[in-house]
């Protein structure tokens, strides 16, 4: 598999771990849980751990892989990295010890910008306090119907340079959404072939809370059978905002590889 990302809102995907289970209705339909099946099917030996028949699958057990820590040092250019696409680094089955040695070849590589995205909010805050969290991290947390605003709030606690909520696929209102201390956002729509409907008053909702309070906006699919069936445009335009950190501003370079 390729590193480069078609995922609009980053350019590398980098996965130490691999594997998950499903906690939450946003896992329902999880495109990792399937295309970590195929991929075992295929031979790829990162995906040769099986999951829980009830929560995971085939391919999609949790699995560390020492070897890829080595990769963000070969990269000579810049990138937006996301970390774990095809897992959680917060999974309680990823010891702590794990996540120390992630953390710190974030630290050494400062030339990158990482995107940690997790479902397990209380275990990110819980170890919080025993983790360097480095300048180039952004912590995010999925959100994806207002059940799950808890995980907003364990995110607070976190004291990474950017925190951002990722609300896809975005299954209801989140109108008790509060964006203290958020400081970029996340919508889109479910993709496959059992997709969920997103209501587009509900993103409405979302993107003009970004707007009054001034947190980078960016809607990334309004999804479908594929993730580019409905397009992006939402009310005549794309929303692509990122935050500007102390780092600088952060673009993200189009790609169509997968």
């Amino acid at each position: 598999m390729s590193d480069r990302s078609s995922i609009e809102w980053t350019e590398t995907t980098w996965n130490p771990t691999t594997g998950c289970d499903r906690v939450s209705p946003g896992c329902d339909h999880c495109y990792a849980l399937t295309l970590a099946k195929r991929l075992k099917a295929m031979g790829s030996a990162k995906y040769q751990t099986d999951g829980d028949v009830r929560t995971s699958g085939p391919g999609f057990g949790v699995a560390l892989h020492e070897a890829a820590l080595l990769q963000p040092y070969r990269w000579r250019n810049p990138r937006v990295v996301f970390v774990n696409s095809m897992s959680d680094l917060f999974h309680a089955q990823v010891p702590v010890s794990f996540v120390r040695d992630v953390f710190q070849v974030m630290a050494d590589t400062p030339q990158h910008t990482y995107q940690v995205l997790t479902k397990r909010a209380r275990r990110a805050r819980r170890l919080a306090e025993t983790l360097d969290w480095p300048a180039n991290l952004w912590m995010g947390v999925s959100v994806e119907d207002s059940a799950r605003l808890h995980r907003v709030d364990e995110l607070r606690q976190v004291p990474a340079a950017v925190r951002f909520l990722s609300c896809e696929p975005l299954l209801g209102p989140l109108s008790d959404l509060e964006l203290e201390g958020i400081g970029w956002v996340i919508t889109g729509g479910e993709s496959g072939p059992d997709a969920r409907p997103v209501n587009p008053a509900w993103v409405r909702e979302i993107r003009d809370k970004c707007v009054r309070e001034q947190v980078p906006f960016f809607h990334k699919q309004w999804g479908g059978r594929t993730p580019k069936a409905g397009g992006r445009d939402l009310d005549g335009r794309t929303w692509d905002e990122m935050p500007t950190t102390a780092l600088g501003p952060v673009g993200v370079e189009q790609s169509t590889a997968v």
